[in-house]
């Protein structure tokens, strides 16, 4: 593995456990809601814009987790079929689908970013919170960006896979 990849390996890896960790906290935060709304008669009440928080916090989620869930090969795959396919065919296959995760991934990135400066040319609030929308694009632009790379990573590995006489995936 070159050090490009590790090093996009590594990132991807870090993504994910923030992710797991976000993904806790979040539930922690649900839990925490709920139970205040339970006993409200006691003064304790919801988190307030627990929704919004939850909203965000799951766009981040899985974000942050397709760059690992890319470059492990993590997504589902139908190989009922291609695993009979000649090595060659399937190894056609395998960079088709990693080609499209590329431009996928691209775009949605791309969006992202217009998103955010749209969100952030007219300074748009959320309803509870009043925390500016564009904050949530922001804070997931990084993990889109890492998804570009890792699916780059994991196109490059299928690509070397062919000369290895193995396919990844």
């Amino acid at each position: 593995m070159t050090a490009a990849l590790s090093f996009i390996h590594k990132l991807s890896r870090m993504a994910a456990i923030g992710s797991g960790l976000l993904l806790a906290g979040l539930a922690l935060l649900i839990v925490i809601s709920v139970t205040g709304r339970a006993i409200n008669q006691f003064g304790i009440g919801p988190v307030p814009g627990d929704f919004e928080l939850v909203e965000h916090g799951m766009t981040a989620v899985v974000l942050y987790a397709m760059p690992w869930c890319q470059i492990q090969f993590g997504h589902v795959s139908v190989d009922v079929l291609s695993r009979h396919f000649p090595r060659p065919v399937s190894w056609g296959i395998s960079m088709l689908s990693q080609t499209g995760f590329i431009i996928l991934s691209f775009f949605i990135t791309r969006q992202l970013y217009l998103g955010m400066t749209d969100k952030w040319t007219w300074m748009e609030t959320s309803m509870i919170l009043q925390m500016p929308v564009w904050w949530g694009y922001a804070a997931v632009l990084p993990a889109s960006g890492l998804w570009v790379l890792s699916c780059c990573a994991a196109a490059w590995q299928v690509a070397c896979s062919l000369q290895q006489k193995e396919i990844v995936q």
